[in-house]
Order: C-alpha cells, then structure tokens, then sequence
C-alpha cells in the first residue's frame, strides 16, 4: 500500500474556518488568537443535563458491555438524569458539603460517570483518580497523597474487590465508602470504624425538590472536578476545574470541530477519565447529545488491546481518538484486517491524537488506508492542551498533511516567547484553571507576569510566513538537558526524529545522557514487526543466547544502519545517537513508567532503570548494547 496520498482529496469536515490575529511585539513576543468569539453556551452542565433528558429522553447516552455475555448494554439520557439526581440527594441527605469532594477511586464505566454528574449536581467536586494508584502501587503512596490533598468526603469504589488491599491500607477518614459491591469491602487494618453505602440503595432515591434548588444555586466559578496532574516531575497536583471551564472548552470544541466530528451521533473512546482528555469526551458526548460507547481496552499489546480491536469492529463512528502509541497499533491492525479496515472507516471524518509526538509517517500510513478503504483521506487532526486548561485548547482545524499543534481555538489567546529559534508556548482564556487545589504558591508560579499559564512546551510555526498554518511541536522545557560538556539536549524534539528514523522497529524510547559525554537511548522495540521481520517471538529475550547470534546481529545491523544515517544528517553532540539498549520489559503502569494514556514519564524511567542506563554509559558495553560509530 505504498505510494504518496497528496492531492486526494480530505471527507467533508466543515470545520470553521481559520481567522487567525497575530499581535507582533517589540521583544520578539508573538500573540495569537481567533478573531471567532467564543459562542453563547450554557455555563453548567448538569443544567445541560437536564434540558438533554427533557428532549432526548430513551435515547442512549452512554453504552457499556455488561454482564456474562459482555453485551452492550445503553443508559439513557432519562435514566442518567434520574440516577444523577439520587446521587445528588443522597449527598445532600449525607451532610457532604462542596469542601468534602468524591474521590473516584475507579475506572470508566456508566457507574463512574452517574456518580461524577450526580456530585457536580449538588455542587460537591468529584476527583478521579487512576485506578492503578490503588491496585497496582506497592505502597500506595500516590494514593496517600491524593487522599491527603483532596480530604474526601466519598470514595467511590465500584467493584472493591480490586482495590481491597488499598481499602485495608489507606486511611480514608471518615469517608463514605460507595460501592456497588459492599460485601467485598474489607475493614481498614487501623481498626477505625468505616461507613460503606450501597450503590444500588443510592439510586433507588426519592428525589426532593432540594436537588433542583441546589442545582439553581450553582454559578460558573464554582469547583466542579478536581483533575490530577501527571505526577512526571513529582507528585500529582490537583487542578481546580469550574464549571464555567468545563463548559468553555465543550463550547469551544463544539464551535471549530464538532461539525465534523459529530458527537452528536456514535463515539466510542477509551481514554482514561482520570484524565482530562478522557473526562472530556463523555461531557462532550452529552453536551451534543451524542451516544458515547464505552471501550474497556487499552493501546498496549496484549489482551487490552484486543479488547478494543473487538469493540471497534463493532461501533463504526464519524470520529475517534487517541494517542501515537495506540495509532501505532491501530495502523497495524488495519494494515493487516480488511474487515476492520472496513468497518473503521466506513463512516470516519475526523481522527484525534495528542498534540506532541505523532510521527509523519504513521500519518502517512493511515491515509494510505483510508484512500484505499474510502477513496478519500480523513482528517487527522490535534487538540493540544494540559490538564490545567480543561482539555484541548488549540486545534488543526484546516485541510493540511502536516502534524502539529494547530491553532488556538475561539477564546483563546496564545503567547509565544522567543526561547533560541523556537517559542514557549503560553495560555490564556476561560478554559485556563483559577489554579492548584490548597496550593497557592504553585499556582502563582505557574502564571507569567501578564496571568499567562506556562504550558512547559516549545513550538515553532510550520510556516513562520504564514501563522495560520500553525504550530508544531518542538520539545519540552523539562525535557531539555545537558551532556557533561554543557550541550543542550532538546529532548523532546529529537525524540520525534529519532522515532520517525527508526520506525517502525521502534514504538517508544528515553534519552539519555544528563552529565554524560554523549546521548543514548533506551528503546522499546515494536514486537510485531520484530516477529514479521526478524523471526522474532514476542515473548523471546532480546539476547544472543536466546535468538542466536545471526538474528541478534541482523537486529542490531537494522537498528544501527538507521541510527547511522540519522547521524550523518543530525551529526552534532546534541543530535548524534552513540549507543542504544533495547528493553525487553514494556514501561510498567505501577511503577508509573506509563500513564493512563499511553504515554512515557522519563524521570520514572530513568529512576527505576538506572542499572540499564550504567550499561549504556559502561566503558565496555555488553553485546546487547548497540554501538554506533
């Protein structure tokens, strides 16, 4: 399916047009922004809720396989007003006041989200938590954390029993302990009393007039979730989300691509709703009045995977999103399922991904299959933004077969400070969070002077002549270090090279080389393709002893002629790749190496490998260590 797409032409989007303003300051200082307003939207969702179940009624809002046939089972807009509403009362009946949040210590599920709508009714903030901070931690200390910082009122647990020895563990208070399965709750081990409240006695709630005099009394500023941060550089923040935020980022999503998304018809999603890109899709989902399909797989080989291969030759929609990784994967499996390749695109006008990182060639891979499939490319666009601003703030929302970061969105102002020959990158607009919870003295470091919020991210314009074409990616300030001689290292920036020369033998890597004397790289390979290629078994030791020594040399030979070749068109210290190691074990969600999401934290890397990265910088390295002159 070789051969070049350009100049076919892109399924019909109606996406809105680019108006792009561009404010030139003396210092080098560019600011842009729409010359769209933001439209008129309603500032607070459960409102939206309500006026959803009066028109849409038995229709669908969220569909999720349940019971021993893992058949997909609907959940309507009525019953989700309902089911909310309950909730609501029953906090209100509870005393659980606004300063006592949920934590939701569990993963998406039509449960998960009643309980989340049915907290942000009666006013109380809901916290989702990843739900590998209570199963997969060793000591829970994340969780302790967030327990700490949140100060709960409710921990919602739908099926204890996994998290039974988090909920021996951790001292939760005097929390409410919700839970659909309340005989698997076990004591906590301090001996201390604990109260556990049935989901299903929660829902079967009278409803009082009280729950709609609350809901009347909401205004936009109000704390409506508290989001965490990543925890990359420490332990995670808690991230004030209003109301008036929340909604800001669905008016602007709905207003530049939703059109052509069509939320309001069939999505299906599997982004974790501890994060915002995830929490976002269900709130957009009702907001257009769409049917949002729970997909309980994930983008990692494996059986997760499979899982949503299944649900995907299922649910054909007009839009899907999701991370480089996971198109890696995906990409693979069309390229290799004609069926699948039918079914995906049948109906396909807009692909996502996240903002930084997608190499071209998978772009390019993808078109070549949706031309071949639909006669037509499909627009594959980003939505870049941070937990702090709610979701996506800017967006590709214009015809082009470049990747990047796009252009701001309706509302939003982007400040790009000169930083070498790129810019960093700078925020501000309605979606932007009032700051960390309890934390004010990082919130007041997280402003520039003007009440910008610093993203941590640097681009640079694909067309410096032509702003309206957009930003690209290049790297991350925390990503930037340096080698022993003092050379900067743009991490971020060469990693994206780096990946698209070694594609596709390699998925995912971390640089190297803080204090060294040259980079390395610590590589996952793509097993798929080393199984195809090379002979390779996906479970095989990546040693002599076990493939052979022609195998391992003929890996290594593939890798290298690549690493070589980049060299010679990258050959200073800040670009050149001396030594490589691939890993055998995949990045480790609980040690954190991985997040919900897919994508790689580098400082949990580099911690908990240090022994692999002493054998890269070894003055004799082993023969799994890939040298390059």
């Amino acid at each position: 399916m070789a051969g070049t797409t350009v100049g076919v032409p892109f399924r019909e989007t109606n996406f809105l047009s680019v108006d792009l303003d561009v404010e030139r300051r003396a210092d080098g200082t560019i600011v842009l922004q729409s010359r769209h307003r933001l439209a008129p939207h309603e500032p607070c969702l459960p409102r939206v809720l309500v006026a959803q179940a009066a028109r849409l009624g038995d229709k669908p809002y969220l569909v999720q396989r349940r019971g021993p046939e893992r058949a997909w089972t609907p959940h309507s807009y009525a019953q989700t007003k309902r089911d909310a509403d309950a909730i609501a009362q029953w906090l209100l009946d509870r005393g659980i006041s606004r300063n006592r949040p949920i934590l939701l210590l569990s993963g998406n599920s039509i449960a998960h989200a009643l309980v989340k709508l049915g907290g942000m009714t009666a006013g109380v903030p809901a916290c989702p938590v990843s739900a590998n901070y209570g199963m997969m931690d060793t000591h829970f200390a994340r969780l302790r954390h967030v327990v700490g910082l949140v100060r709960p009122g409710v921990v919602f647990v739908e099926n204890a029993k996994p998290f039974a020895r988090a909920l021996q563990q951790v001292d939760f208070g005097d929390a409410i302990v919700l839970t659909a399965t309340p005989a698997d709750v076990p004591a906590p081990e301090s001996g201390a009393a604990r109260h556990v409240a049935a989901l299903d006695d929660v829902l079967a709630m009278c409803v009082t007039p009280a729950v709609a005099e609350r809901l009347a009394t909401l205004r936009g500023d109000d704390h409506a979730a508290y989001m965490l941060t990543s925890g990359s550089t420490g332990l995670p923040k808690a991230v004030v989300q209003t109301y008036a935020n929340i909604m800001a980022n669905v008016a602007q999503a709905q207003q530049t691509i939703g059109e052509g998304a069509g939320w309001a018809g069939t999505t299906m999603d599997w982004l974790p709703w501890s994060h915002v890109s995830g929490a976002f899709g269900k709130m957009l989902a009702l907001a257009a009045g769409g049917t949002m399909y729970i997909d309980e797989g994930k983008p990692m080989p494996g059986p997760l995977w499979q899982e949503s291969l299944r649900n995907l030759r299922d649910v054909p929609g007009r839009y899907y999103v999701n991370v480089p990784l996971g198109y890696q994967l995906l990409v693979e499996a069309l390229e290799a399922d004609e069926g699948l390749r039918r079914t995906f695109f049948r109906d396909l006008t807009v692909l996502l991904y996240g903002g930084a990182g997608l190499p071209q060639a998978l772009y390019e891979r993808l078109q070549r299959l949706a031309v071949a499939t639909t006669g037509k490319r499909v627009m594959l666009i980003s939505a870049y933004g941070s937990t702090e601003t709610t979701s996506g703030c800017l967006a590709i929302h214009f015809e082009t077969d470049k990747v990047g970061l796009g252009v701001p969105m309706p509302g939003i102002k982007v400040k790009l400070v000169p930083v070498d020959h790129r810019y960093e990158v700078r925020i501000a607009g309605p979606v932007i969070t009032p700051g960390y919870l309890h934390d004010p003295k990082k919130t007041a470091e997280s402003r520039d002077e003007e009440g910008y919020y610093r993203m941590g991210d640097l681009a640079v314009f694909h067309d410096p002549a032509d702003p309206a074409q957009g930003l690209a990616f290049a790297g991350r300030v925390a990503e930037e270090f340096k080698l022993g001689s003092g050379t900067w290292i743009c991490g971020g920036q060469l990693k994206g090279d780096l990946l698209k020369s070694l594609a596709p033998l390699v998925t995912e890597m971390v640089i190297c080389g803080e204090g060294q004397t040259y980079v390395a790289l610590l590589a996952w390979p793509n097993r798929a393709v080393l199984e195809k290629e090379f002979g390779i078994p996906a479970t095989a030791p990546l040693t002599g002893e076990s493939l052979g020594g022609e195998t391992l040399a003929r890996l290594h030979g593939a890798i290298r002629e690549r690493l070589v070749a980049h060299n010679a068109a990258n050959p200073g210290a800040s670009t050149r790749v001396r030594r490589v190691l691939l890993l055998q074990e995949p990045p480790s969600p609980g040690a954190h190496e991985l997040s919900d999401k897919g994508t790689v934290n580098r400082s949990a890397v580099l911690q908990r490998r240090a022994a692999d990265v002493e054998r890269l910088y070894a003055a004799s390295p082993g023969p799994d260590v890939i040298a390059i002159d």
